[in-house]
């Protein structure tokens, strides 16, 4: 028993791979986007840590492009974690989950800003939405549905 309890212990304190160096989201967004703050609530209670940068709409495009993504996957915020893209309201755990199987892709994306995913919450409405991967390529597949 105080073995389990041990290993259980040590596991809660190192945490998952992906996390164990303290990694950094890099966040740029405008300084009027209300969601885009309430996206970094949700990172930061999931136990990321946040990087904000505020920028005009001219320095959000070139960090888009920059990054590689296409207009039709962008979103109102980009973010930079561990050489992935993250683009718009993507769930913090899918975040960690890409940290964690490291696929061999660009980022991930939520198109657009769809109603109920973080940072976006309106009551109890929820649109189902999709994340996206985004390969070296450009090419998407799903990588997660809510």
């Amino acid at each position: 028993m105080k073995i389990r309890l041990l290993v259980f212990a040590f596991a809660l304190l190192v945490g998952s791979p992906a996390f164990a160096a303290n990694t950094t989201i890099e966040f740029w967004k405008s300084k009027t986007c209300e969601c885009c703050g309430n996206w970094v609530k949700h990172l930061e209670a999931n136990g990321l840590d946040v990087k904000v940068n505020v920028a005009d709409a001219s320095m959000l495009d070139r960090v888009r492009r920059d990054a590689g993504i296409p207009d039709k996957l962008a979103a109102c915020h980009t973010a930079n974690i561990d050489g992935y893209f993250i683009e718009g309201h993507v769930p913090a755990t899918d975040i960690k989950r890409l940290l964690d199987e490291k696929p061999d892709a660009i980022g991930l994306t939520v198109p657009g800003m769809p109603v109920g995913g973080p940072g976006m919450e309106q009551g109890t409405r929820f649109d189902k939405y999709d994340v996206l991967l985004v390969k070296k390529d450009g090419t998407t597949e799903v990588f997660a549905s809510h």
